[in-house]
This record gives C-alpha cells, sequence and structure tokens, in this order.
C-alpha cells in the first residue's frame, strides 16, 4: 500500500481526495490536515510515502512544509497541489525538492497515476520547467549575496544538489572526480554555514524563492 498525508485547508477538497485516493485500491491515506504547522509535525512522525501539500494554507504554504519534512526525512515524497501555475511557486517546489506540481484541475485518475509514480521514485516535474529554474540560478537578476560569494563551479554544484542529484551524478556531468565533488559541496556547505546537502537545497529555495516579484 502506498501510504498517503494529504494537507489542504478546504474539508470538502479533502473529503473528496480521501474518496478519490482511497477507491484506488493500493492507496492508504494515513493522515490529513488544514494547517501548515499541524501537518509539518505530524507527517515526519507519521511517515507516508508521499505527502499531498496544498501550495496556499492560512498558516503558511505547502512548499515549506515540503521543504521541512524533507530536511526532517528525506524518503517522504511532496507533491505540490496548486490552483494555478506560475513559476515562482514551481520554482520554489523543485528547491524545495518536491517531486511533482499538480494542478487542482487535474483529473482523478490522473491525480492516482501521480501518486503512484511518485511513491516510485519518479519526478514528474518537467524537465523544460527544472531547466528555466535552473536557468534563473545561472544568470538571476541581482543574485542574492550568499550565492554571490560562490565560484562558477560551485554554483553548477548547487544546481545539481537542487536538482537531487548524488554526488556521483554531478560528477559524470561536470567531469570531475566524485571525490572532488565531494570535496567542493563540502566548500560549499560551508561558504553557505549549512550541514548538509538537504539544507543547501532548502537555502537554495530561500534565496532564489523569496525574493520580491520585479
Amino acid at each position: 500500500m502506498i501510504r498517503v498525508y494529504l494537507l489542504d485547508d478546504h474539508e470538502v477538497v479533502r473529503r473528496g481526495l480521501v474518496d478519490l485516493l482511497q477507491a484506488a485500491g493500493d492507496i492508504e491515506v494515513i493522515g490529513e490536515s488544514g494547517l501548515a504547522r499541524e501537518a509539518t509535525r505530524r507527517i515526519p512522525a507519521l511517515r507516508p510515502d508521499v505527502a499531498i501539500l496544498d501550495a496556499r494554507l492560512p498558516d503558511g504554504n505547502g512548499i515549506d512544509v515540503c521543504r521541512d519534512v524533507r530536511a526532517a526525512d528525506s524518503s517522504i515524497k511532496g507533491l505540490i497541489l496548486t490552483s494555478y501555475e506560475d513559476d515562482e511557486a514551481l520554482f520554489a517546489a523543485i528547491m524545495a525538492g518536491a517531486s511533482g506540481y499538480v494542478l487542482k484541475q487535474i483529473r482523478g485518475t490522473d491525480l492516482v497515476d501521480a501518486v503512484r509514480r511518485v511513491a516510485a521514485g519518479q519526478s514528474l516535474l518537467d524537465p523544460a520547467l527544472t531547466r528555466r529554474v535552473l536557468e534563473r540560478i545561472r544568470h538571476g537578476d541581482d543574485p542574492p549575496p550568499e550565492l554571490a560569494a560562490l565560484t562558477d563551479q560551485e554554483r553548477r554544484i548547487l544546481e545539481g544538489i537542487a536538482e537531487g542529484l548524488t554526488n556521483r551524478e554531478i560528477a559524470g556531468r561536470m567531469f570531475l572526480a566524485e571525490k572532488t565533488v565531494k570535496n567542493y559541496v563540502s566548500n560549499l556547505l560551508a561558504k553557505l554555514g549549512l550541514e548538509r546537502r538537504t539544507q543547501a537545497a532548502v537555502l537554495a529555495t530561500r534565496l532564489l524563492g523569496d525574493r520580491p516579484h520585479h
């Protein structure tokens, strides 16, 4: 069974989603809530396979919940549920380590399919969109000071971390030895004042996601 946690502040929507998911036969909804704070506390304790997180909530947003939950337990996959598509939200979702981003207008069968695919370790994020996000890291206007301190090589490695690549995959892409990448990652984390790779992805979201709209 695929264990799912559901975060949405509309009770009617939650009920509909619970019925839809449970009817699939291989999905069990093990917990639900309408508030970000409660979800952030309960999800790591319940350890679902997939957390379906509403992007906008009265006390926060599903993207921050995704980031906090994955920092606590990276085995939990995040699926962001949103009412409309925009680059900012998508960008933040990718950087928060979400495996997918689905619009609320999605058909029921497609949502069930999305949950199964994410549970199986696939990413639903469109590679073209991910590329747009990474372009923004590379050529963002007025990069935040923390990013400005990084060398081009370190920035490329940060992009790899943000994409969820392993050191070995980053090494392959950049034609470096895995040990070299490991050293770069250590330097990068030290420069950014972080201890873990997950926090680097988290920081990248914060730096790149929370900037005011131009």
